[in-house]
């Protein structure tokens, strides 16, 4: 089992080889290939390389499926005895990337 952690988006993912996952959205068409440089940590058949901060001559290859939105949020805001109510939603974007391999 090999796995990294990278840093993207602003947030430490955990990533492998194959699998989906769905990240902040990242300016890219579907279809494109992008490369992570800021990986943290690989795991490759229980050898752990770890970076101070990052490894420098590892990087991971993803490729972009699709834009999508996530799930709504509903923010409610209430002043109590002042017959003020405010409703509101936000849909954050995201983009679903497919981990083709990780080089190190």
């Amino acid at each position: 089992m090999i796995y990294a952690i990278i840093e993207a988006s602003g947030k430490q993912v955990w990533v492998q080889p194959g699998k989906f996952y769905d990240l902040n959205y990242i300016d890219a068409d579907p279809g494109d290939i992008i490369k992570f440089n800021h990986v943290l940590l690989v795991n490759e058949k229980g050898k752990i390389l770890v970076g101070n901060p990052c490894l420098r001559s590892t990087y991971i290859k993803a490729k972009v499926l699709k834009h999508l939105r996530g799930s709504k949020v509903t923010v409610f805001k209430m002043k109590s005895k002042k017959n003020t109510r405010l409703k509101t939603g936000y849909r954050q974007k995201l983009t679903r990337l497919l981990i083709q391999e990780i080089i190190s």
